[in-house]
Formats: structure tokens, C-alpha cells, sequence
């Protein structure tokens, strides 16, 4: 069992800051016609949403020689997930079609979707932060009734027939893992706008943000980091699970199961 890191009181508003020096990324959906509770969801999408790494599936069915050298490159150190990721999709050999076709077979949790209202129901935005594939991610949410939640993760764009470039609009020159998308940052900037940020996610691309969200639901490797570095988190294996745990986070208690 984890306390929470300090007792709620229900949907009390929390106090929001000014940050002028960065632009603030904000869904304003539904805004003024539900609650504010104080907080918000972001989630990791590959692995956590989604029921495989949509990245790596297109780099097996897909990729060209060479994709996984780049790999190892990255598993030992030498390279970071954003050069990693940006010579492997340069490496991606399918049409605009098949990669429609592929993405049309990616499953998501079941309960995903039950988890989402849940949150909304309670005023609470839910966003899609991701080191995965921008347009990867919108067509399998789009798919499965979700295409309103907004996404930020690395771009996708085609530039030849068989040809894709990744482009990271979201990277910082400060990210401690030379993301594609800093979710240190992205994380930061929710909290400045809505107070306080529960965060989901399963594997190595969460470990460092885990360390700043104000609660953590866990998944797989996640729970043993969150585990070894003292950070205040619930393990939860689906999202039927996540979303009684959502219950918790905002009611207060005091216990996570």
C-alpha cells in the first residue's frame, strides 16, 4: 500500500500559477461546463495505452538493416531516444497505406476508454504524452472513439512515397534522456496550469517524469522504479484497475489499494 503524498478534500480548486515564459499546452474542451478538481492526467501511450510498442511493430514489419544497431546504440548509453528514434524511422520502407493498414490492427486496453470518462466525469483533463509517433497514436485513439484527447509526441511526416522523417517539436535541450519529447516539461507545464498531475505510465520513457508527478499509477517496469527511488505511486496491471485507483486520487483516501 502508498499514501498519497499529502490528503486531498475532494474537488477544493488549487491554485493556479503564471508562467510567461513558456507556452502552456492546454485542452480547454468541457471546461466551463464541469468541475475543476485540481488535478489532471497524463498518460504514456506505448505499452500503457496501447497493448504493444506501436514503434516497434512497424520497425519489425517494416524496418530496414540497420534500425536495430540503433537500438543497441540507445539500450547502452551512446545515443539518446530522439537520435535513436529519428534514424529509425528514416529507416521505415511502407507506403502511406500499409501503415494505415498496420495501425488499424494496434489494440488498446479495454478499460482505456471507461478510464477517460471516469476522469472527465470529474473535470479532469486527460492527455496523451508520448516519445511514440504523433499520427501513430491519434489513428489508434481515433479508432477506438478517443480521437478528441489531445496528443504530443514526436511528428511524423512523410516525405517520399516509402520515405517518413521524424520531427521532435517538443524536445529540450535540458531533457536528461535527449528525448524526442521531454515529459519533464510537458509535466511542469500541467502543473502550472491545473495544480497537480497524476501520471501513467509502464517503462524507462516514465522513469525520470515519475520522480516530479504528484502521484503515480504504475505499470511493469515502472513499479519497480517507483519502488527503488521512494516515489509516492499505485501499481495497476489494466484500466478497469487504474480507474478505481482514479476514484482514490481525487476522493482523498488516504490508502492506496
Amino acid at each position: 500500500m502508498n499514501e498519497l503524498p499529502y490528503p486531498l478534500s475532494g474537488c477544493d480548486a488549487f491554485p493556479l500559477k503564471e508562467d510567461e515564459s513558456r507556452a502552456v499546452v492546454v485542452r480547454h474542451a468541457d471546461v466551463h461546463e464541469k468541475p475543476h478538481c485540481g488535478w489532471m492526467v497524463q498518460s504514456d501511450f506505448d505499452g500503457t495505452i496501447s497493448v504493444v510498442d506501436v514503434t516497434d511493430s512497424l520497425l519489425n514489419r517494416f524496418g530496414l538493416p540497420g534500425w536495430q544497431q540503433l537500438e543497441e546504440d540507445w539500450e547502452r548509453g551512446k545515443i539518446g531516444s530522439r537520435e535513436c528514434m529519428k534514424g529509425q524511422v528514416a529507416l521505415l520502407d511502407m507506403s502511406e497505406e500499409q501503415l494505415c493498414a498496420h495501425l488499424d490492427t494496434i489494440a488498446i486496453d479495454p478499460g482505456f476508454a471507461g478510464f477517460v470518462a471516469a476522469a472527465e466525469a470529474q473535470g479532469m483533463v486527460v492527455q496523451v504524452v508520448s516519445d511514440g509517433i504523433d499520427r501513430a497514436i491519434h489513428h489508434v485513439l481515433s479508432r477506438h472513439g478517443l480521437g478528441h484527447l489531445e496528443v504530443i509526441a514526436n511528428r511524423l511526416e512523410q516525405v517520399g512515397e516509402r520515405r517518413w522523417r521524424l520531427e521532435s517539436p517538443w524536445a529540450s535541450a535540458r531533457c536528461k534522456r535527449a528525448s524526442g519529447n521531454c515529459k519533464c516539461e510537458r509535466l511542469a507545464e500541467q502543473q502550472a496550469v491545473h495544480g497537480r498531475v497524476l501520471y501513467v505510465g509502464d517503462s524507462t520513457s516514465d522513469f525520470c517524469v515519475s520522480g516530479q508527478a504528484d502521484y503515480v499509477l504504475a505499470k511493469y517496469k515502472l513499479i519497480a522504479h517507483c519502488e527503488r527511488m521512494g516515489i509516492a505511486h499505485a501499481p495497476f496491471t489494466d484500466f478497469v484497475q487504474a480507474t478505481e485507483l482514479l476514484h482514490k486520487v481525487v476522493q482523498g483516501q488516504e490508502a492506496m489499494a
